[in-house]
Order: structure tokens, then sequence, then C-alpha cells
């Protein structure tokens, strides 16, 4: 029987578990069980350490499959699992990088975009063709005869991938590879429309109904209107009073699910904070048995501001305090969460921006 070869993916924690666990069982997740079925004895799996992005090491399977949940990684179960046998293992700092293959591997050829290959890395087992499997033997071999140091970032290698909540359990999300060596990207300015049509995106994708502040209905975002957003609600399918419904209607963006709110943001890009925050305490005052999660957005550096003005008298007062019920997401923090669960968006639940939500309280040193 030929020979086939596998992807197997790692962080630097999972690695170095492996590795002290005996380097004798690999495993991988539940969800990929009917991929796994397919490895069979005397196939390989190359090992890829994902954030530094490099060739790490070569498992020969010496099982068939099989589900176990003895511990061995403390961040992940993967059950579905091998018993192998360590053929090959590198270094960090003498791993084969994988751009360094640039021009031997066939996922790199043909590509709609330059970092398009990265998506082959996403998850494993992933069968590599023939040819590529054997230029990775061939450079991790040359590695362990002609050993060369390369630096990289120690913080990458023992970065772990977030963990949300799916409509089907917690799952983990391997982030989008970043090669070390490339160029930062150059910032660019965010304008409050983009963070307004990220949520709005972001709520319809995850299945729940939104809706725009109504005097920003007629707006858009590189070429993209709100109004054409799937799932945007022409009207508010919730019952208030009509100060109440005064107020819901200019909050920037709302998650609605089964008619009800259940998530609100509001965005402050450039201006003063304080309205925001008085349409959100409006809305706790007018209505203090409404669970609706509040959010803050507004840019990085912004942070000590929101805390500040949040917990002015005004805010502090109210029952409970609206710097205990609303919380901070910063620019950053949403367009790296949107661009980490990428098509996995449809499986997560709406909590999963929690995730990224910071505490406005301050702390008792403070």
């Amino acid at each position: 029987m030929t020979r086939k070869y596998w992807l197997d993916l790692f962080t630097g924690k999972s690695w170095e578990e492996f590795i002290k666990s005996g380097a004798s069982i690999s495993g991988f997740r539940e969800r990929r069980r009917a991929m796994a079925k397919q490895i069979q004895p005397g196939d390989y799996l190359l090992c890829y350490m994902t954030g530094i992005s490099r060739f790490i090491g070569v498992l020969e399977v010496k099982s068939t499959w099989f589900e176990d949940h003895t511990k061995i990684w403390s961040s992940e179960d993967f059950p579905i699992r091998f018993k192998v046998e360590l053929i090959h293992k590198l270094e960090p700092k003498n791993a084969v990088p994988v751009l360094s293959l640039k021009e031997k591997l066939s996922i790199f050829q043909g590509l709609k975009s330059e970092h398009a290959w990265s998506g082959f890395f996403r998850g494993s087992p992933a069968l590599f063709e023939p040819a590529d499997g054997e230029a990775i033997i061939a450079a991790i071999e040359n590695a362990i005869r002609n050993p060369v140091e390369l630096p990289y970032d120690e913080r990458k290698y023992w970065r772990t991938p977030n963990v949300y909540e799916s409509k089907g359990g917690l799952v983990s999300v391997p982030e989008d590879e970043e090669p070390e060596g490339q160029p930062e990207e150059i910032p660019v300015e965010i304008s409050h429309e983009e963070i307004q049509w990220l949520l709005l995106k972001l709520g319809s994708d995850l299945g729940l109904d939104v809706w725009v502040a109504r005097n920003d209905l007629n707006k858009s975002y590189d070429g993209h209107a709100f109004r054409d957003i799937p799932r945007l609600k022409a009207e508010l399918p919730v019952k208030f009073e009509a100060a109440v419904k005064k107020t819901i209607e200019l909050i920037d963006v709302l998650w609605l699910q089964n008619k009800a709110i259940i998530a609100a943001f509001e965005v402050e890009h450039t201006t003063a904070i304080y309205s925001g925050l008085l349409r959100m305490a409006d809305l706790v005052s007018m209505q203090p048995n409404l669970k609706i999660d509040l959010y803050m957005v507004a840019p990085d550096e912004r942070k000590d501001k929101v805390v500040n003005e949040i917990n002015r008298p005004t805010f502090a007062g109210l029952d409970p305090p609206l710097s205990k019920i609303c919380r901070f997401i910063p620019y950053s923090s949403l367009k790296d969460v949107i661009d980490e669960v990428g098509h996995w968006v449809k499986d997560m639940k709406h909590t999963m921006i929690q995730n990224i939500a910071e505490s406005c309280e301050l702390s008792s040193e403070e």
C-alpha cells in the first residue's frame, strides 16, 4: 500500500505536551473523525507548528484509529487517536519554515491571493499530495543534517487558539497563518460606518436579526449599503412605550433573537462617549427587567475614557451600576475575532462576542 502524508497541527504547548507524554500518541478532534479514519498504519503525519509556521517533525502511524480520553493535552481532548513513532524531530529554532518550500509545494500554486495557501493549515488531519509530502520530508531530513538556527517569536510559539461556544459545543478556531518575516500591515483608518457594518454583518452571519440606528439606515460602508444586510429589520418587533422605543431606535446596532433584543452596541468613534452611555442608561432605567448584553465599541486607545465615563456618579448610581452590565470592545478585538472565526461563524453562538468584551469596572486600587 502506498504511504500517505497527512498534516498534523500543533501549537507550541501541545507539541511540548506530546513530547513530554512520550511522543507515542497523536490525536485529532472528534469532528475530524471521518477524515482521520482514512489514516492507516505506515502513513506519515507531518507535524506543523502553528504560530511560527514551521514543520517540526515526522510521525509514523503504528495503529488504526481508536477513541481515548486519557489526559495528554491540557487545552483539548483530541480523542481520535493513533499510536505513532517519532521518526524525525527538530527544535523550533531549526524547524523548516513553510515559506522556504514555496517553490516546491502545490499548495502555493495557482492562488487567487497571496495568503490563500494558509487555508490548508486550518485543520488537521489534511491529506498532502504525495510529491508535497516527499518534499517536506526531504526538507526536514536536510534540516537535521545541516541545522540552521532561525529566530522565532516565542509568544507565537506558545500561542493557543481561542475557544468559542458553537451550536455543537465548545470549539477552538485556528488563527490565520502569519509566517514570520512578513512585513507588518500598514494601519488603515477605521470609520464609524465600518464598525457598524461589521457588527451588523456579524450578527446576521450568526443567524440573528439585526437593527441599525434609524438615522443610519441609509448609510453604507465600502459600497455595502446597510439596508442590504440580510436579516436587517425595518421595524423593531418588540413593543415598548413611546419614550423607550425612541431611545432604543437610536442605538447604533442591536442583535435580536426570536423577536427579543439580546445585545446592544454603541459605537463611539470620535464623538462624545457620554451620549451613547446615556442611551444605554435610559434603556436600563426605563426597562430594568430587560436582559440585554450592553457593549461600548470604540478605538483601543479610548478604553480609559470609556471606563472613566461609565463610572461617573450618574451611571454608578443605577441599579445595577452601568459598569457592571456594560462592557468594552476594542476595535482591534472585534476585527480580529471576525477574521479568526472566518467561515466558522455560522456554527458559532452569539455569546462568542463575550470572549473579547472587557470589563468596565474600576479595580479596588483605582
